[in-house]
């Protein structure tokens, strides 16, 4: 089945809902393809995906393995450098647990394809505070994370973590995906802020973000600590980076 999007889910210890998301994805009106990076997970996950692509989706999942557990933007730069390669229009990210809706795929795909956006983000806070079974402390932590990228860099999107994109082929040729510094949330922030500066155009698309029905989170101070001091960096870089032009 041909289809212009590829939906890239990292993966690591996801057994429990793999196969779901990938099934609720293939289920959509709209056909999309699923590149799976997985991290060396021990529970199988790699696994699961490997038998769904020998018994039923041959022509539209695929799956990276890597040795162990190397980073969520390692993860996405490998997936969006595999994508280039190949004939993808459309380039999204997407987590594996359900806290992002496959029914939102399309949305975000619409505020590309249809409405001529360069970067269409699934926001939690675009119109208010969208987050469902999420501990306060996290909700607050990760909204006033948000506000502290607008107030330190300027930039006026709401929702800079999140996790949720559509990027339109472009856009990823031509960000340098090498120089990309940051591993964690600050990847996230990273790649948005990098669009906003070469010029591209951002939408934000509002979502409803669920807290994970089955499995662990990933989350770890570490990684809230890149976000915070990359956000110092990322202003310094907007000073004085020179930033690519857009290619026509």
């Amino acid at each position: 089945m041909e289809s212009d999007s590829i939906v890239i889910i990292p993966t690591y210890n996801e057994k429990e809902n793999i196969e779901k998301i990938i099934r609720a994805v293939f289920g959509l009106n709209k056909p999309f393809h699923i590149l799976v990076i997985d991290d060396g997970s021990p529970d199988g996950t790699a696994q699961i995906v490997h038998h769904l692509m020998k018994t039923e989706f041959s022509d539209r999942l695929f799956i990276i393995e890597r040795s162990g557990k190397l980073g969520l933007g390692t993860a996405y730069i490998t997936g969006f450098k595999w994508a280039l390669e190949r004939k993808y229009e459309y380039v999204f990210e997407m987590d594996a647990d359900f806290s992002h809706d496959p029914h939102d795929l399309p949305r975000l795909y619409a505020a590309c394809h249809d409405d001529g956006n360069d970067v269409a983000v699934g926001s939690r806070y675009v119109s208010g505070v969208n987050v469902v079974n999420w501990p306060i402390g996290r909700v607050l932590m990760s909204y006033f994370a948000s506000r502290y990228v607008q107030m330190v860099t300027g930039f006026k999107v709401h929702d800079t973590t999140a996790g949720f994109v559509c990027y339109k082929r472009k856009v990823l040729q031509t960000i340098p995906l090498d120089l990309v510094r940051f591993k964690g949330y600050a990847f996230q922030i990273e790649m948005k802020f990098t669009s906003y500066k070469i010029g591209f155009k951002i939408k934000e698309v509002p979502v409803i973000f669920v807290n994970r029905r089955e499995g662990t989170s990933k989350m770890s101070g570490g990684i809230f600590g890149e976000a915070f001091f990359g956000v110092m960096r990322l202003r310094l870089d907007g000073w004085f980076r020179k930033y690519p032009k857009i290619k026509e």
